[in-house]
Protein backbone atom coordinates (compact mmCIF):
# COMPACT_ATOMS: atom_id res chain seq x y z
CA UNK A 1 0.00 0.00 0.00
CA UNK A 2 1.70 3.32 -1.10
CA UNK A 3 0.05 6.45 0.84
CA UNK A 4 1.68 9.32 -0.14
CA UNK A 5 5.64 9.51 0.45
CA UNK A 6 5.24 6.48 2.20
CA UNK A 7 4.78 2.46 1.58
CA UNK A 8 3.57 -0.07 3.53
CA UNK A 9 3.93 -3.44 2.40
CA UNK A 10 4.01 -5.23 6.26
CA UNK A 11 2.62 -5.25 9.23
CA UNK A 12 6.26 -4.09 10.22
CA UNK A 13 5.71 -0.85 8.49
CA UNK A 14 2.63 -0.14 10.76
CA UNK A 15 2.88 1.64 14.32
CA UNK A 16 1.87 -0.43 17.06
CA UNK A 17 0.97 2.68 18.76
CA UNK A 18 -1.28 5.24 17.67
CA UNK A 19 -3.21 8.63 18.78
CA UNK A 20 -6.59 7.77 18.10
CA UNK A 21 -9.40 10.30 16.93
CA UNK A 22 -12.90 9.45 17.94
CA UNK A 23 -15.49 10.30 15.45
CA UNK A 24 -18.78 9.60 14.71
CA UNK A 25 -20.20 8.61 11.53
CA UNK A 26 -16.58 9.34 9.71
CA UNK A 27 -15.34 6.22 7.52
CA UNK A 28 -11.62 6.11 6.55
CA UNK A 29 -10.82 2.70 4.27
CA UNK A 30 -7.47 1.79 2.88
CA UNK A 31 -6.39 3.39 -0.29
CA UNK A 32 -9.22 5.88 0.15
CA UNK A 33 -8.81 9.69 1.25
CA UNK A 34 -10.70 11.49 4.10
CA UNK A 35 -10.78 15.26 4.62
CA UNK A 36 -10.97 16.65 7.88
CA UNK A 37 -11.26 20.13 9.65
CA UNK A 38 -9.40 20.19 12.82
CA UNK A 39 -10.25 22.65 15.58
CA UNK A 40 -10.84 21.58 18.91
CA UNK A 41 -7.40 21.87 20.54
CA UNK A 42 -6.59 18.18 21.70
CA UNK A 43 -6.94 17.19 18.16
CA UNK A 44 -4.73 20.34 16.83
CA UNK A 45 -1.89 18.77 19.42
CA UNK A 46 -2.13 15.32 18.39
CA UNK A 47 -1.99 16.07 14.59
CA UNK A 48 1.35 18.93 15.30
CA UNK A 49 2.27 15.29 17.29
CA UNK A 50 1.96 12.80 14.61
CA UNK A 51 3.59 15.48 11.84
CA UNK A 52 6.61 15.01 13.84
CA UNK A 53 6.69 11.43 14.11
CA UNK A 54 5.16 9.18 11.87
CA UNK A 55 2.47 11.11 10.39
CA UNK A 56 -0.58 8.40 10.80
CA UNK A 57 -3.48 8.94 13.11
CA UNK A 58 -6.09 5.90 13.95
CA UNK A 59 -9.78 7.07 13.17
CA UNK A 60 -12.37 5.38 14.86
CA UNK A 61 -15.84 5.54 15.84
CA UNK A 62 -17.16 6.03 19.40
CA UNK A 63 -19.04 2.40 20.22
CA UNK A 64 -21.99 2.05 18.46
CA UNK A 65 -25.18 2.21 20.92
CA UNK A 66 -28.19 -0.70 20.53
CA UNK A 67 -25.34 -3.89 20.10
CA UNK A 68 -24.32 -2.49 16.91
CA UNK A 69 -20.45 -3.39 18.00
CA UNK A 70 -18.98 -6.12 19.73
CA UNK A 71 -17.89 -5.14 23.16
CA UNK A 72 -14.13 -4.26 22.60
CA UNK A 73 -11.01 -3.48 25.66
CA UNK A 74 -11.87 -0.05 25.42
CA UNK A 75 -15.71 -0.07 25.99
CA UNK A 76 -16.44 3.64 24.43
CA UNK A 77 -14.76 2.81 21.11
CA UNK A 78 -15.65 0.62 18.26
CA UNK A 79 -13.07 -2.62 18.38
CA UNK A 80 -12.01 -1.72 14.51
CA UNK A 81 -10.60 1.47 13.01
CA UNK A 82 -8.37 2.50 9.97
CA UNK A 83 -5.29 4.10 10.00
CA UNK A 84 -4.78 7.38 7.65
CA UNK A 85 -1.32 9.01 7.26
CA UNK A 86 -1.15 12.73 6.58
CA UNK A 87 -1.10 13.48 3.19
CA UNK A 88 -1.49 17.23 2.91
CA UNK A 89 -2.21 19.83 5.68
CA UNK A 90 -3.42 23.09 5.40
CA UNK A 91 -3.51 26.27 7.91
CA UNK A 92 -6.73 28.48 7.47
CA UNK A 93 -5.34 31.43 9.92
CA UNK A 94 -8.35 31.34 12.18
CA UNK A 95 -6.33 28.30 13.91
CA UNK A 96 -7.45 25.57 12.39
CA UNK A 97 -5.91 22.83 10.02
CA UNK A 98 -7.71 21.60 6.71
CA UNK A 99 -6.63 17.87 6.83
CA UNK A 100 -6.10 15.01 4.13
CA UNK A 101 -5.70 11.21 5.74
CA UNK A 102 -4.67 8.92 3.31
CA UNK A 103 -6.32 5.04 4.25
CA UNK A 104 -3.41 2.49 5.00
CA UNK A 105 -5.43 -0.28 6.65
CA UNK A 106 -7.75 -1.03 9.19
CA UNK A 107 -7.16 -1.99 13.22
CA UNK A 108 -8.26 -3.60 15.85
CA UNK A 109 -8.13 -1.84 19.16
CA UNK A 110 -5.98 -3.96 21.90
CA UNK A 111 -5.86 -1.87 24.60
CA UNK A 112 -5.63 2.10 25.82
CA UNK A 113 -2.44 3.32 26.72
CA UNK A 114 -1.39 6.10 29.44
CA UNK A 115 -1.44 9.38 27.68
CA UNK A 116 1.27 10.45 29.62
CA UNK A 117 0.31 14.26 29.53
CA UNK A 118 -1.16 14.54 26.39
CA UNK A 119 -4.64 15.72 25.79
CA UNK A 120 -5.76 13.18 22.86
CA UNK A 121 -6.22 9.62 23.28
CA UNK A 122 -3.25 6.56 22.39
CA UNK A 123 -4.26 2.79 21.84
CA UNK A 124 -2.15 -0.15 21.20
CA UNK A 125 -3.42 -1.78 17.78
CA UNK A 126 -3.42 -4.89 15.24
CA UNK A 127 -3.27 -4.05 12.15
CA UNK A 128 -5.28 -6.11 9.59
CA UNK A 129 -1.84 -6.73 7.50
CA UNK A 130 -4.46 -8.23 4.44
CA UNK A 131 -5.18 -4.63 3.51
CA UNK A 132 -1.41 -4.14 2.87
CA UNK A 133 -2.16 -6.96 0.44
CA UNK A 134 -2.69 -5.39 -2.94
CA UNK A 135 -4.51 -8.90 -4.27
CA UNK A 136 -7.94 -8.43 -3.62
CA UNK A 137 -8.88 -6.19 -7.13
CA UNK A 138 -12.29 -6.35 -6.49
CA UNK A 139 -12.53 -8.68 -9.77
CA UNK A 140 -15.07 -10.98 -8.17
CA UNK A 141 -17.51 -8.16 -7.30
CA UNK A 142 -20.97 -7.57 -9.00
CA UNK A 143 -20.29 -4.38 -9.99
CA UNK A 144 -23.49 -3.92 -12.21
CA UNK A 145 -25.60 -4.68 -9.04
CA UNK A 146 -23.49 -2.12 -7.15
CA UNK A 147 -24.35 0.56 -9.88
CA UNK A 148 -28.10 -0.43 -10.51
CA UNK A 149 -28.54 0.00 -6.53
CA UNK A 150 -26.03 3.34 -7.07
CA UNK A 151 -28.53 4.45 -9.79
CA UNK A 152 -31.38 3.82 -8.07
CA UNK A 153 -30.57 5.97 -4.97
CA UNK A 154 -29.57 8.94 -7.12
CA UNK A 155 -33.15 8.95 -9.07
CA UNK A 156 -35.00 8.32 -5.79
CA UNK A 157 -33.53 11.29 -4.34
CA UNK A 158 -33.25 13.10 -7.52
CA UNK A 159 -29.34 13.78 -7.40
CA UNK A 160 -26.99 13.75 -10.23
CA UNK A 161 -23.53 11.35 -10.83
CA UNK A 162 -20.15 12.09 -13.02
CA UNK A 163 -21.05 8.56 -14.80
CA UNK A 164 -18.15 8.94 -17.32
CA UNK A 165 -15.44 9.32 -13.87
CA UNK A 166 -17.70 6.46 -12.08
CA UNK A 167 -17.44 4.30 -15.23
CA UNK A 168 -13.70 4.93 -15.34
CA UNK A 169 -13.47 4.11 -11.65
CA UNK A 170 -11.52 0.92 -10.71
CA UNK A 171 -14.15 -1.09 -8.78
CA UNK A 172 -12.21 -1.62 -5.35
CA UNK A 173 -11.87 2.34 -5.61
CA UNK A 174 -15.62 2.51 -6.76
CA UNK A 175 -16.82 0.49 -3.83
CA UNK A 176 -14.46 2.55 -1.21
CA UNK A 177 -15.47 5.80 -2.49
CA UNK A 178 -19.37 4.78 -2.08
CA UNK A 179 -19.19 3.90 1.31
CA UNK A 180 -17.10 6.55 2.16
CA UNK A 181 -19.61 9.09 0.69
CA UNK A 182 -23.06 7.01 1.68
CA UNK A 183 -25.20 8.43 3.58
CA UNK A 184 -25.95 6.02 6.21
CA UNK A 185 -25.71 6.24 10.29
CA UNK A 186 -22.65 5.03 12.27
CA UNK A 187 -24.10 1.48 12.37
CA UNK A 188 -23.91 0.92 8.61
CA UNK A 189 -20.71 2.58 8.23
CA UNK A 190 -19.27 0.51 10.98
CA UNK A 191 -20.70 -2.60 9.10
CA UNK A 192 -18.64 -1.61 5.55
CA UNK A 193 -15.61 -0.40 7.25
CA UNK A 194 -15.65 -4.24 9.28
CA UNK A 195 -16.45 -6.19 6.05
CA UNK A 196 -13.72 -8.66 5.04
CA UNK A 197 -12.71 -7.63 1.60
CA UNK A 198 -14.39 -5.99 -1.44
CA UNK A 199 -16.92 -7.68 -2.38
CA UNK A 200 -18.55 -8.43 0.83
CA UNK A 201 -18.16 -4.46 1.24
CA UNK A 202 -19.72 -4.09 -1.82
CA UNK A 203 -22.71 -6.99 -0.79
CA UNK A 204 -23.10 -4.80 1.82
CA UNK A 205 -22.98 -1.77 0.44
CA UNK A 206 -25.99 -2.80 -1.70
CA UNK A 207 -27.87 -4.36 0.83
CA UNK A 208 -28.20 -1.48 2.80
CA UNK A 209 -29.06 0.69 0.06
CA UNK A 210 -31.68 -1.62 -0.62
CA UNK A 211 -33.41 -1.46 2.73
CA UNK A 212 -32.99 2.51 2.82
CA UNK A 213 -34.61 2.96 -0.41
CA UNK A 214 -37.60 0.21 0.54
CA UNK A 215 -37.75 2.01 3.99
CA UNK A 216 -38.13 5.39 1.92
CA UNK A 217 -40.98 4.05 -0.63
CA UNK A 218 -42.30 1.13 -2.96
CA UNK A 219 -40.60 2.25 -6.01
CA UNK A 220 -37.13 1.26 -5.67
CA UNK A 221 -37.66 -2.40 -8.22
CA UNK A 222 -39.40 0.19 -10.53
CA UNK A 223 -36.76 2.30 -10.84
CA UNK A 224 -33.96 -0.38 -11.13
CA UNK A 225 -35.88 -1.95 -14.78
Amino acid sequence: MQVGNKSYRTVADVPEQVPVFPLSGALLLPGAQLPLNIFEPRYLAMFDDALVSDRVIGIIQPALENGGNSPGPVKDLCSVGCLGRITSLGETGDGRYVITLGGICRFRVLEELSQDGRPYRVCAIAPFGSDLDAADDGADVDRKALLDSFRAYLDANNLEADWSSVERASTVSLVNSLSMMSPYGPAEKQALLEAGDTKTRAETLVAITEIALARDGDDYDRVLQ
